[in-house]
């Protein structure tokens, strides 16, 4: 099986046959002479890297071949299998930098637009990686609509979908690019009731991001949100989501109290999460926890009543 598409195929195979995505380094035995054009020499045979442990940490030079693999072939299998390997690679922080400074966020960004849903989800899982790294985000947040895109108008509780919120939720972290999600609050909600349990878990640790900064509390309390949020305050409600949104009431009532804030009352439509939060019902809800069997549930609760 000779020339180029030859070499494809074999490459593919070797992908597919290694055990680990760190073997996906062997594919570099067949491109040493583009390998020299860019100025890249390996130090040791191609066939080396795949004998490693599978916890190893690619150096500097094994990541710049990864990433020219990356931009250099067009097979859906080869770039998921590469993205794969580089996500595990970005969760060290050594590498978190040097990916940034080969130039490899926009070459990991631009498959977020790839049409196979499996290397868009790999793209996101390594970008969210690499966003553990503040200086990486500078470079990242370009593809923060991208991302609210695809997650508001992508199939619900998609893998695509929970590794956007991922990314989102890591990206909102700090208070940086909180600003950039304000138009897609509305969105959050939606997706927050209509979502299964780990979806409405994502959504809520987004939010929650959100929540402890009051230069986002307007946004939040504006937001049109449907009745049955209320109902996430139900005592049968599971005990991860049941602590977020007891954590997000609190949230937003600690950040009203600031001095400063919203000093001058906004005007909040009926619908809103304002009207929600501060209604009598939410109030019944949150008081009738007080007897929650879990001891966090009900500690959680003590902690907010004078509020309500």
């Amino acid at each position: 099986m000779g020339g180029p598409r030859g070499a494809g195929w074999v490459a593919a195979g070797l992908l597919l046959g290694a055990g680990a995505c760190y073997c996906i380094y062997r594919l570099t035995g067949g491109r040493r002479r583009g390998d020299r054009e860019l100025g890249i020499r390996p130090s040791k045979p191609a066939e080396d890297l795949t004998v490693g442990s599978y916890d190893d940490v690619l150096n500097a030079e094994q990541l710049q071949k990864l990433l020219y693999l990356l931009e250099s072939t067009e097979d859906p299998v080869i770039i998921e299998r590469a993205l794969i390997t580089l996500g595990n690679n970005a969760a060290f922080s050594v590498n978190q930098a040097i990916i940034r400074e080969l130039g490899g966020i926009p070459i990991v960004g631009n498959k977020i637009n790839h049409s196979n849903q499996s290397v868009k989800e790999k793209a996101l899982n390594a970008l969210n990686n690499l966003s553990v790294n503040v200086e990486n985000q500078i470079k990242i947040k370009i593809y923060i609509n991208q991302v609210c895109e695809d997650v508001f108008s992508g199939p619900l509780n998609s893998a695509v979908q929970l590794a956007g919120l991922r990314l989102l939720t890591n990206m909102t972290v700090t208070n940086d690019h909180q600003h950039m999600l304000h138009s897609y609050i509305t969105d959050l909600f939606q997706v927050l009731l209509t979502g299964n349990g780990n979806t409405k878990v994502q959504v809520l640790k987004l939010l929650l991001n959100l929540s402890e900064n009051p230069a986002m509390t307007e946004g939040l309390l504006r937001a049109q949100v449907d009745s049955s949020f209320l109902s996430l305050y139900d005592s049968h409600v599971a005990k991860e989501i049941l602590l977020r949104v007891l954590t997000l009431f609190q949230n937003i009532n600690n950040c009203l109290k600031i001095e400063g804030h919203l000093a001058v009352q906004p005007t909040f439509t009926e619908g809103s999460l304002f009207f929600l939060l501060h209604g009598e019902e939410c109030a019944q809800k949150i008081r009738a926890l007080v007897d929650h069997h879990d001891a966090e549930v009900k500690e959680k609760v003590v902690t907010i009543i004078p509020k309500v």
